[in-house]
């Protein structure tokens, strides 16, 4: 999939099944539903699953715990939006 179909899919009403735990909770993030997106993505034990557990602290507002969550990715916290943040994690998941 690419990043336009990604994003063309976020008018959907759910998620492609075909997509990793962590594009979904991209997915879900994306609709801002950060319940589903945290739900998912807390329970992917990887790198990537920190990472985007990180954005969804961040997201939330939580900046102390989104920090330890990107300690754990082994990312800086970015200096960047959050909307460019999430085009950025889904672009680097879908490579």
């Amino acid at each position: 999939m690419t990043y336009e179909e990604f994003t063309a899919s976020l008018e959907d009403t759910a998620p492609s099944p075909t997509l990793s735990p962590l594009l979904q909770a991209l997915w879900f993030a994306g609709n801002d539903d950060w319940d589903a997106a945290h739900a998912l993505a807390q329970d992917v034990p990887t790198a990537e699953g920190s990472w985007v557990h990180a954005y969804l602290h961040r997201v939330e507002g939580d900046p102390g715990n989104a920090s330890f969550w990107y300690h754990h990715a082994g990312k800086p916290v970015p200096k960047v939006g959050l909307q460019e943040e999430w085009e950025n994690i889904v672009q680097a998941l879908l490579s």
